[in-house]
């Protein structure tokens, strides 16, 4: 967020400067009116760029082993350019380099959920899947995984069968 902010000054400041050169170079005859609405525009058309493109350039910059599995888009009333095209703000991505199988349970996969939210530091959640049952298991609170399978502590969530963080990781690896 410091980059933003910092962003929109050094923008402002730009503006600010081709505005007094222009306003040099024609003798004084820009309107006062201009700097302002000038400053104005280009800092809200360079925040909503930076909030429309800032997932593009996350997942831009992850490495080819790990997928995006659900992106979530959200609008807000401070935005309410959100509401017309809703932005991504946050999404969960799989490690399928990182994805370790069970050798006594074939079906039985351990991984991260890489859980990324703008403005905020990114947090990996370990899970289980059983990939044969199609269930999954939050590793987080104390839970654990046994090799042979058995859950303590925690709950199997079943799933649907096309679910992308399943698939993701019940194919990694």
């Amino acid at each position: 967020m410091l980059i933003d902010i910092i962003s929109l000054i050094a923008l402002g400041a730009a503006i600010a400067g081709i505005y007094v050169a222009v306003n040099r170079m024609t003798g004084r005859r820009l309107p006062r009116w201009l700097l302002p609405a000038s400053l104005g525009a280009a800092m809200i058309s360079f925040a909503v760029w930076n909030e429309y493109t800032w997932y593009a350039r996350v997942t831009a910059a992850l490495p080819d082993s790990v997928e995006v599995v659900l992106p979530v888009k959200e609008s807000s009333f401070w935005r309410p350019w959100s509401y017309a095209v809703p932005m991504v703000t946050r999404f969960i991505a799989v490690d399928r380099a990182a994805v370790q199988r069970s050798e006594e349970a074939p079906g039985l996969v351990r991984t991260n959920a890489i859980l990324v939210q703008r403005w905020t530091a990114t947090q990996r959640v370990p899970v289980a899947f059983d990939c044969a049952a199609g269930r999954r298991a939050d590793l987080a609170a104390g839970a654990q995984l046994a090799a042979d399978g058995t859950l303590t502590g925690g709950a199997w969530v079943m799933l649907p069968p096309d679910d992308p963080f399943m698939m993701a990781a019940c194919q990694g690896g």
